[in-house]
């Protein structure tokens, strides 16, 4: 039995809606304990309550006054690609376009291309060298797209990698198919006929061999219209998956009503959502993703309405939205600190956002995103003595130590297995 007792943890900040209350809305217990138990959380409360000789065999440590919350969960990233767009950052400066960038050989279609040509072992490691860092910057549970495939083959490839480190990854894979992230250039000027080979081929094969567990679209003026998104979503749920919405990033298209009518897991992005569509992801109990790092990537001045969708009562999640082309940001710890400095989001908000109401974007708040007895025992212990302190101290890392399912991770430890990432 493997059993871990810390205690003397300063702040123990549950986020479990059991203990919350007007005046302690995250459930905070000042000098808490918590104990771990084969991967579980099986005890939380005042570590004066601890009687350390009911667990003999636990190992026992000391927090030291620091804070404890529940693990870090990434509910939006494209991680597994090859190959790097670089270039392209000084020529969006320059004022270059998206077209101008595709013309002169960038965009997304380069790293289709990358990715078409690499190896399933040299995504896994290039996956994995990315993981390690998201998991030294305490995130415990990363959700990962397909999408830069764009066939058949590439794209079972990569989700097939996805698979492969399930379980051998330091955290939790959390596998979504993006067949519908843009029209591979075989399709260009085609894009029906290419949703008829995603409903017909690719969705079918995907669900029958368990590869995935959503289903995602971009929902988008120029990549699929709501009425090709429906029918993408429609077969996908038929097949067994979740679904997820890239939706209003660029104009509202509809795609958030489209997201709420369907009642999909979550509608992502939402910097243009309509009162309309807000309404909807309400009605839908749909969750809104909010990815600032892409905003502030872009240069974008108008961020999603974060604080109008709260009002509401739909919950919002934060996530990176890491990606090789326009937010190459894989710190969930910057997108806090931006969703408080550019959104407005309360820590309080921004909190829970990257924990309760990230997982119930991916469909696992029954099982982590708060310290709950008997849910995962995922949490991230940092040396500061308010969680005030992590959106305060922007840019600097304070996380000591990680836990992923009851296994330690120091973060000296993971930081000299981090390589630069490629």
């Amino acid at each position: 039995m493997n059993t871990v007792f810390i205690h003397n943890i300063g702040q123990l900040v549950t986020v479990d809606a059991a203990r919350m209350t007007v005046d302690n809305p995250l459930g905070i217990i000042q000098n808490g304990a918590i104990l771990f138990e084969n991967g579980k959380i099986a005890w939380v409360g005042p570590a004066t309550e601890v009687n350390r000789t009911d667990y003999p065999n636990a190992q026992w440590v000391d927090a030291r006054g620091r804070v404890l919350l529940p693990g870090l969960i990434d509910s939006h990233t494209h991680t597994i690609f090859a190959g790097d767009r670089a270039n392209e950052f000084e020529m969006r400066l320059q004022g270059k376009s998206y077209l101008d960038i595709a013309q002169a050989g960038g965009g997304i279609l380069k790293t289709v291309q990358a990715t078409r040509q690499a190896s399933p072992e040299e995504l896994s490691a290039l996956t994995l060298q990315r993981l390690k860092r998201m998991l030294a910057l305490g995130v415990t549970t990363v959700e990962i797209k397909s999408g830069y495939g764009l066939d058949f083959d590439s794209e079972l490839k990569c989700l097939r990698v996805l698979q492969a480190m399930r379980g051998e990854a330091p955290v939790d894979i959390v596998p979504t198919y993006m067949g519908a992230h843009d029209i591979p250039p075989e399709y260009q000027g085609r894009t029906d006929a290419y949703v008829e080979q995603l409903c017909e081929v690719q969705i079918p094969a995907v669900a029958a061999q368990k590869l995935a567990d959503f289903c995602d679209v971009f929902c988008e003026q120029g990549y699929f219209d709501v009425a090709q998104s429906r029918r993408i979503l429609e077969t996908a749920r038929k097949h067994g998956l979740k679904l997820k919405l890239h939706a209003e990033e660029f104009c509202d298209l509809g795609g958030a009503v489209l997201a709420g009518e369907l009642q999909a897991t979550s509608a992502d992005h939402l910097l243009h959502v309509s009162d309309e569509g807000i309404a909807a992801l309400k009605a839908g109990g749909t969750v809104a993703t909010l990815l600032p790092g892409t905003a502030f990537y872009l240069r974008i001045k108008d961020y999603a309405p974060a604080l109008k969708l709260l009002a509401v009562g739909v919950p919002v999640a934060l996530a990176t939205d890491f990606n090789p082309g326009s937010c190459v940001i894989d710190n969930l710890q910057l997108i806090m600190a931006l969703a408080c400095l550019q959104m407005n989001l309360p820590p309080v908000d921004v909190i829970k956002a990257v924990t309760i109401h990230a997982a119930k974007a991916l469909d696992l708040h029954h099982d982590r995103g708060s310290l709950t007895v008997g849910k995962r025992a995922d949490a991230v212990l940092f040396d500061i003595h308010s969680y005030n302190e992590l959106l305060y101290r922007v840019g600097s890392n304070l996380l000591n130590d990680v836990y992923v399912a009851g296994q330690h991770f120091s973060r000296t430890q993971l930081e000299a297995q981090c390589q630069p990432v490629t």
